[in-house]
């Protein structure tokens, strides 16, 4: 009963960490971004604004600003002129940062007596300008990774159901990845990237949030089922940034839910739909680790089960058959 009620209150604290704060603390932190003008303008600029809340580079042209934010070096820039603030987005890159961005450049435009011009150069889709398509795929996907895990773990058990428990996993992420993939791109119109380069992207993500629970189901059990279900919604949802983009976080925050399959997921599936691709090997590598973790206690689960399961010898006398 006291481990119970002990285990119910570090839940319930650990829920209380994940969503509320990170949210507390949310804001613009170290975004980098771009600045380019006359010299003395961008060296003033980068002196007065770069902080907690910026990383400001300095760039020679507008050109070179734009580019450094399509091949994903620089979240966004400022382009300070006599005449107006021209401030270079990337809403699909991160649409808290680049609001923010957009604050500081009506701040300065207003401090200089002139506006603020606006170009988005990585935006939204048309038909979803906010991306509340992309955002709401998230919570689906990780029930996605766990519903699989528990019905195929349950359905085929022992060392016979391996192979099926695997190969069902596997063929349902591939499925899976092509129908959200489908929906996001044909349904609700919220990516306009290259479709099988989407659609493989979210199949690794399945596959990572559906192996590592059944991993941690055949290890450990309804516990590792529980324990697996808790990473991913309790940690992994809350923290993965999909709807703020990563620069909303604190550091320590904002890597360790980069880190987890959901927030890996998140990223990969930005980088296809937006970039092209640009930046998504670091998250491909972070999925496929945890894909080889689950698989790795999958097939240790089956090893030991194997081990406790084996007959033994006919000479074995009956005491040491008890105690093997």
């Amino acid at each position: 009963m006291t481990l119970a009620v002990l285990g119910l209150a570090a839940l319930i604290t650990t829920m209380l960490c994940a969503f509320a704060l990170p949210s507390i603390h949310g804001g613009p932190h170290r975004v980098p971004i771009g600045v380019t003008g006359s010299q003395q303008r961008a060296e003033t600029l980068q002196k007065n604004v770069d902080g907690d809340a910026w990383d400001v580079r300095l760039y020679e042209t507008p050109a070179t600003v734009k580019a450094a934010i399509t091949d994903r070096e620089i979240a966004g820039g400022l382009a300070v002129t006599a005449h107006s603030v021209d401030v270079y987005l990337a809403t699909a890159g991160g649409p808290s940062a680049a609001g923010a961005l957009t604050a500081l450049a009506d701040n300065i435009a207003g401090q200089h007596n002139t506006h603020a011009v606006v170009h988005d150069v990585v935006p939204f889709t048309k038909d979803d300008p906010r991306g509340g398509g992309l955002t709401a795929a998230l919570l689906p996907m990780i029930f996605g990774g766990i519903f699989p895990a528990l019905i195929l773990g349950n359905l085929f058990r022992g060392h016979r159901g391996l192979r099926t428990r695997l190969a069902g996993v596997l063929l349902f992420s591939v499925v899976g990845g092509a129908a959200v993939a489908a929906f996001l791109q044909f349904v609700t119109h919220s990516t306009d990237g290259e479709y099988w380069r989407v659609a493989l992207g979210l199949a690794l993500g399945l596959a990572a949030l559906s192996t590592t629970v059944l991993g941690l189901k055949s290890v450990l059990g309804m516990g590792g089922l529980a324990l697996g279900g808790g990473l991913l919604m309790l940690l992994g949802n809350p923290l993965a940034c999909l709807a703020t983009g990563p620069h909303w976080l604190p550091a320590g925050w904002a890597t360790l839910g980069q880190l987890l399959p959901p927030g890996a997921t998140g990223s990969l599936l930005r980088a296809n739909a937006f970039f092209d691709g640009t930046g998504s090997a670091y998250p491909a590598l972070i999925l496929a680790a945890w894909v080889a973790l689950g698989l790795a206690l999958t097939l240790l689960a089956d090893r030991r089960g194997n081990r406790a399961t084996a007959p033994q010898p006919e000479g074995t006398p009956v005491m040491e058959r008890i105690t093997a």
